[in-house]
């Protein structure tokens, strides 16, 4: 299990993942594979009579934003996010890897029928991006991986905040608050699981409680799927309701099925897409603004948006300094990012993938061909993406080897 929570094997499965389900659904057994990827299962009686890919990204896919919850709860309790000084700096440059992607893609499409497309290449795939640092930049201070995680956390938070009202319908308020009081039981019985509370003190068994909990979670999932609401949301809602500690036991045990599993599994269903046949002007708007919002825009906006913050944070730490007040670094942290830094980071920015895909399904699922179009945009720029911020990532890492992992890097608005 150790080794299925590797960020290295998770972007390796990834990419394995989403390169098979292209191969295949180009090959003349992917007619075959794509209607068994629409055919419909499970209970209609109860309005849950989904197709196999819906089962993947509306079912599956809510494990892996739970663990994104959870992550992003720690942060904001006790890790790199807990302050207004620290996130301040990842916070504004997560702004600006969704707005200037947003405006690339609308230059393309603006006029369009598909310009409602535009949330498509404003994710980064937090899984993805880690993954590329650990493969390629062993000797990068913790400060830049610290600065990605942030950023991809906030990232994720905006990709949630988008899809919960961007891309739901109309609501069923008697679903929704059935939801919300299954989502309420679960956080308040997920305490029960705390290192100190009674029942633990008294030594019970847990294991009734953890189904429990499971059972809850399912419940809570029905009626979010039921309410028009994404069913990913769920997801989200139980990781942020959980009680930290049992949350991030509970996450630690799901990450190896995450990793080996949900991501590569929604990754190649996703990507299983036809290759259309058609020349380039014939292409989609949408697809253009894709390929350019995912590398492009990404690393444009966090770039600008982190020096531009940096530079405030840093008239504002002078300012302290003159009245008598300790200056902070950028961001809250005792050792400030290089502009360089910022630039390898807004690289890794642009891997849209897992929560692109998603996005892109659910932009265009009224547009099967625009949204085929749209997910070999997204693998496309993903991996052109990939392949900038490896050599970037690269190039940092063995320049850090070089100075010595202790120095603190030179130039730009972020540096001392």
């Amino acid at each position: 299990m150790h080794l299925l929570r590797s960020e290295r094997l998770a972007a390796v499965l990834l990419l394995a993942a989403a390169a098979l389900g292209l191969l295949l659904a180009n090959l003349p057994v992917g007619p075959a594979l794509l209607d068994l990827l629409h055919a419909h299962v499970g209970p209609s009686a109860v309005g849950l009579d989904l197709s196999v890919g819906h089962w993947i990204s509306d079912g599956l896919l809510a494990v892996f934003f739970f663990i994104v919850a959870v992550e992003l709860k720690r942060e904001l309790v006790i890790g790199e996010l807990n302050s207004l000084a620290k996130a301040m700096l990842p916070a504004v440059a997560a702004v600006g890897g969704v707005v200037v992607p947003a405006l690339v893609f609308l230059a393309f499409t603006w006029g369009t029928p598909t310009a409602n497309g535009w949330p498509v290449p404003t994710a980064t795939d937090i899984a993805f991006a880690l993954g590329i640092l650990a493969v390629f930049g062993r000797w990068l201070p913790m400060r830049v991986r610290v600065f990605l995680l942030a950023l991809a956390v906030i990232d994720d938070l905006i990709a949630i905040l988008i899809i919960a009202f961007f891309f739901t319908a109309d609501a069923n308020l008697a679903s929704l608050g059935f939801a919300a009081v299954a989502i309420a039981l679960f956080g308040a019985v997920s305490r029960v699981l705390r290192p100190r509370s009674p029942w633990i003190l008294g030594r019970r068994a847990q294991w009734p409680i953890v189904v429990l909990l499971v059972v809850l979670a399912v419940i809570a999932w029905v009626f979010v799927f039921r309410s028009g609401v994404h069913a990913t949301i769920a997801g989200v809602a139980l990781g942020f309701v959980m009680s930290r500690r049992p949350g991030g036991r509970a996450a630690h045990a799901l990450e190896p099925w995450s990793n080996a599993v949900v991501l590569p599994l929604f990754a190649m269903t996703a990507a299983m897409v036809p290759v259309p046949q058609v020349s380039a002007a014939d292409l989609d708007p949408a697809f253009w603004g894709i390929l350019a919002g995912l590398p492009v825009g990404k690393v444009v906006g966090i770039t600008l948006a982190g020096v531009l913050s940096a530079l405030v944070l840093r008239s504002r730490s002078r300012s302290s300094r003159r009245i008598g007040s300790e200056p902070r670094a950028a961001g809250g942290g005792t050792t400030p990012l290089t502009t360089v830094d910022l630039l390898v980071v807004g690289t890794l920015g642009g891997v849209g993938f897992t929560v692109s895909l998603l996005m892109n399904e659910l932009a265009f699922a009224g547009d099967r061909s625009v949204a085929d179009q749209g997910t070999l945009a997204v693998l496309l720029g993903s991996g052109i993406a990939i392949v900038a911020s490896g050599f970037a990532v690269s190039a940092r890492s063995r320049a850090y080897r070089r100075q010595g992992r202790a120095h603190e890097g030179v130039g730009g608005a972020l540096s001392r």
